[in-house]
């Protein structure tokens, strides 16, 4: 049976590498077309929000998937559990957060989590997507594909050990 996975990206579009999230979904929607094998829904919004807690519910993985402004390298792949952290209350979650409130809601374990997050660098109403961020894009993109063709909780556990 082939597991059920949620890739969860947000990211707003108009604000130059903001994008980076919307732009690695699109590129999975696409090849995701040729995978027929593969049961993965993708679900883009601008922020994580508490209705998130619904789509990610019933999978079996989540990756959520977004710009990191902090990352000292061009990706990073990361494990994250629920936590009932400062966002829980807000219009913005994170995505601990989401898995918290999912956990509340179902009354059960939430599925196993990661974040990819891609470094972004401008952030500039208006800008386009900055040129070293395509590149920090294509690197995590083939890094979403090489998880998405081993889509088990260890096979993603240990890529995020190499970080």
């Amino acid at each position: 049976m082939t597991a059920r996975v949620v890739l969860l990206g947000c990211g707003n579009p108009s604000r130059g590498d903001d994008a980076l999230g919307p732009d690695l979904l699109s590129r999975a929607g696409a090849w995701l077309i040729g995978r027929p094998d593969l049961d993965v829904r993708i679900v883009e919004d601008f922020q994580l929000q508490v209705e998130h807690a619904l789509d990610v519910a019933d999978a079996d993985l989540v990756l959520f998937v977004d710009a990191d402004a902090t990352a000292t390298t061009p990706f990073c792949l990361r494990r994250t559990k629920s936590s009932r952290d400062d966002s829980y209350t807000t219009h913005e979650l994170s995505p601990e957060a989401v898995l918290h409130v999912a956990r509340e809601v179902t009354g059960r374990d939430p599925p196993p989590a990661w974040v990819l997050g891609v470094r972004g660098e401008s952030f500039e109403l208006g800008a386009p997507v900055s040129v070293a961020a395509r590149g920090h894009l294509d690197l995590a993109w083939d890094e979403l594909r090489t998880l998405l063709d081993d889509p088990c909780a260890s096979a993603w556990d240990a890529r995020a050990a190499g970080w």
